[in-house]
């Protein structure tokens, strides 16, 4: 399936899920059982003697599948895995809010899920709050809900996932992780694809070395839109390729990464690294957490997104040498107030893979660069190539206007080529000829010289703006 095809599939499909409630949405033909937090276990699961325990209701369903209604309240210290099944929807009843409160449960070694689907399809999670499932421990990474494995046709629609996470101190390690969502295709074989995740909120996570909301891995096929992600201390959205989820001759391969997919819509917000241990690094800060990242992802779109106050706005790069991130398209964001720059792409050192086939077109950043630290509103690190970046509008709100930067390029000439840059409307508060831009790291003050020195821009202009 082309891209273009797959993209307007996911689309279409993501506006009917967003159109029903949490409590309206899908319900599998088959066995429906009601669990309470004030029900019997001894009970038939009716509606009229609902069952306590959502993991009994779960495995009481068979094979064939069928639907869990949870009533609202609190159920304390209770996972839910639904492993190696088909035809399975958790959902919250109408108008209800169930809790899946993990406050006391000490979570597994490795990673583990509030919610764990594993190696299944056709599987719903909606209309759930899960929260407090918290530790100290460098061994174990708790997560909200957790997709691993392989198998197709994964909805996380209308969750509330806050307060849990990795609480370790430990400064400068990356030893210390927790996830709100992570979806994990870990085999080489078989992929995670058709995954829809949307109208869930994800907030106030403590997640060392991770991120917010995670596609890792052999995830082929998925969308991310409609959701609220603010006030977490590490990378709000990420599609990630490359790292050892596979491992073997596969790893470096298209089958190890997120690809096929689809980033719209959602609403990032304080997503700060300051204060996080894992990012103390020399006796500071890294000012690093990315409201949306793509590293080492591939054919992927990210549109209409709000970014705001995060470290950086939406970030486009591959962490590894022998890995790359292409075929992205951002298109139509708006992005605000990050404190180190609004747009990166490429590797931020010579030591990191390339970025390229990058369409960068219609997006507005104002204001970035609240750190006042000299950082630009848009970045271009190494290996940047056959990129294009055009129609944008870029305004820095500093005394100082810094509004592109490009570093000094390193490794081949093939590594960066093709880069394109026009008819963007740029602008600042100081008077015109006095803003500046660094092209391959030398300063240029205004934009005749810019373009000058650089070739690119011809059709672009500036404008002085309050």
């Amino acid at each position: 399936m082309s891209l273009v095809r797959r993209i307007a599939l996911i689309v279409s499909t993501a506006a009917v899920v967003l159109g029903l409630s949490g409590t309206e949405a899908q319900a599998h033909r088959g066995t429906t059982l009601y669990v309470s937090p004030h029900g019997s276990d001894s009970a038939s699961g009716t509606a009229r003697s609902p069952l306590r325990t959502p993991q009994l209701a779960v495995n009481r369903l068979g094979r064939s599948g069928g639907t869990v209604v949870l009533a609202g309240g609190t159920y304390a210290r209770q996972r839910i895995v639904i492993k190696n099944r088909a035809h399975v929807t958790v959902r919250a009843a109408a108008r209800a809010t169930p809790v899946l409160d993990g406050a006391g449960l000490k979570p597994l070694a490795d990673q583990s899920g509030m919610v764990e689907i594993r190696d299944s399809s056709d599987v719903a999670v909606q209309g759930l709050t899960i929260t407090g499932y918290r530790t100290k421990s460098l061994d174990a990474v708790p997560i909200g809900i957790f997709v691993t494995g392989s198998g197709r046709t994964i909805r996380l629609t209308g969750n509330h996932i806050h307060h849990l996470g990795n609480d370790n101190g430990t400064l400068g390690s990356f030893d210390m992780n927790a996830h709100g969502i992570a979806v994990y295709g870990t085999s080489a074989a078989r992929s995670l694809s058709d995954v829809r995740i949307a109208g869930n909120e994800l907030d106030h996570l403590v997640l060392g070395a991770s991120e917010t909301l995670v596609l890792n891995g052999n995830v082929d096929g998925w969308s991310v839109t409609h959701n609220v992600i603010h006030d977490n201390n590490n990378i709000g959205i990420d599609a990630i390729g490359f790292e050892d989820t596979i491992t073997g001759p596969a790893r470096f391969t298209d089958v190890n990464r997120a690809r096929h997919g689809l980033i719209a819509y959602n609403k990032v917000s304080r997503i700060i690294s300051e204060g996080n241990p894992a990012y103390w690094e020399d006796g500071s800060w890294c000012n690093c957490a990315d409201g949306i990242y793509v590293d080492g992802g591939g054919s992927i779109t990210i549109t209409g997104n709000r970014v705001d106050a995060s470290d950086i706005g939406i970030e486009v790069a591959s962490e590894w040498k022998q890995g790359r991130t292409n075929a992205v398209r951002v298109s139509g964001n708006t992005v605000t107030r990050s404190r180190f720059t609004g747009l990166a792409i490429g590797g931020y050192d010579q030591d990191r893979g390339e970025a390229y086939d990058i369409t960068v077109t219609g997006n507005f950043l104002r204001g970035n660069n609240t750190l006042r630290d000299g950082s630009p509103e848009m970045l271009l690190q190494y290996y940047v190539h056959d990129t294009t970046i055009t129609r944008n509008t870029v305004i820095s709100t500093n005394p100082e206007a810094v509004l592109l930067q490009r570093v000094a390029p390193a490794g081949g000439a093939a590594k960066n080529a093709r880069l394109v840059l026009d008819r963007n409307t740029y602008g600042g508060r100081v008077p015109a000829g006095q803003e500046l831009y660094f092209w391959n790291d030398i300063e240029r003050q205004g934009l005749a010289d810019y373009q000058a020195a650089s070739g690119q821009d011809g059709r672009s202009t500036y404008r002085t703006t309050r």
